[in-house]
């Protein structure tokens, strides 16, 4: 259980799914992009020895020019591209960080000293972590930021309207993801808490067991079962809930309008919107 270590560990992110780019990551290093790259955001392929990826999940009410990716290496120094108006991709001074996490015009690390930094827009109080400690894990919302505490509780900063600070009553955590409007988290016994706008059902996840992994995205949110399945709850005007037949999944990733989802044997599935080429990752990894 992730709350009984009171010290971070590097945590694997293969993939990550924006409003209309994806990133995945290579066994050897690397990092695939696929969608638009108007402002940079797919611009990754320089970076090197990453060992989990980031990016910007942005709402499609939002500033639709606001995309940005990070790369966290393996020696735990961070690199970013994309918009930069905000300072979200001023991470290169960065050290020790063992986790990130992207929203909306901002870039969250976790220190291995389980403390948290942040940088780019705090308009609402979401980069306010500098007073976290002994977190295991984050993550980033258009507006609010999460951090898992070390004994399952969860912190949270910004945004607390549509009842997204009932997840400051959560109990025996091991994952978190933050929405648009919404949170997610897992227990110990791998079942599902939520909070927040259910607006589009996002937070129906109250019946899911088994589950290892969660990812929110804009309106609707992704589960990963240990058996290597995937369950979906939350709109799915664009088909981004489409994944009941996935099978064999080790990650998966959830942006403002698709999904992704890594196999074992290193392909790359995808389902919901296409409009700039985000859902266009059908290769393998490997």
């Amino acid at each position: 259980m992730i709350g009984l270590n009171p010290i971070p560990v590097p945590v694997q992110q293969p993939l990550a799914a924006a409003r209309r780019h994806s990133l995945a990551l290579r066994p050897d290093g690397t990092v695939f992009a696929a969608g638009d790259n108007r402002q940079g955001e797919c611009g990754v392929d320089g970076w090197r020895n990453i060992v989990a990826v980031a990016a910007a999940n942005v709402h499609k009410a939002n500033n639709t020019g606001s995309s940005h990716s990070v790369g966290l290496r393996s020696d735990g120094t961070a690199a970013a591209a994309g918009w930069n108006r905000q300072g979200q991709c001023e991470v290169g001074e960065w050290r020790d960080i063992v986790a990130i996490a992207a929203g909306w015009r901002r870039t969250i690390g976790l220190t291995a000293q389980g403390t948290v930094v942040a940088a780019g827009r705090n308009d609402e109080g979401q980069c306010e972590v500098s007073d976290w400690h002994d977190i295991v894990a984050i993550a980033a919302g258009d507006w609010h930021t999460l951090g898992l505490q070390s004994d399952g509780t969860v912190r949270r900063s910004g945004n607390r309207q549509y009842g997204l600070d009932e997840s400051d009553r959560w109990r025996d955590i091991v994952v978190i993801a933050a929405g648009y409007l919404h949170s997610v988290g897992v227990k110990a016994n791998g079942t599902a808490v939520a909070a927040g706008s259910d607006r589009q059902g996002q937070c129906q996840v109250g019946s899911w067991q088994y589950l290892s992994i969660v990812s929110a995205g804009s309106y609707h949110t992704v589960g990963l079962r240990k058996d290597g399945t995937v369950i979906a709850a939350g709109s799915n005007e664009y088909g981004q809930c489409d994944v009941g037949d996935w099978r064999d999944i080790v990650a998966v990733a959830a942006g403002c309008t698709h999904t992704l989802g890594l196999q074992s044997d290193g392909m790359l599935l995808a389902a919901g919107s296409n409009e700039s080429g985000q859902c266009e990752v059908c290769e393998r990894t490997e």
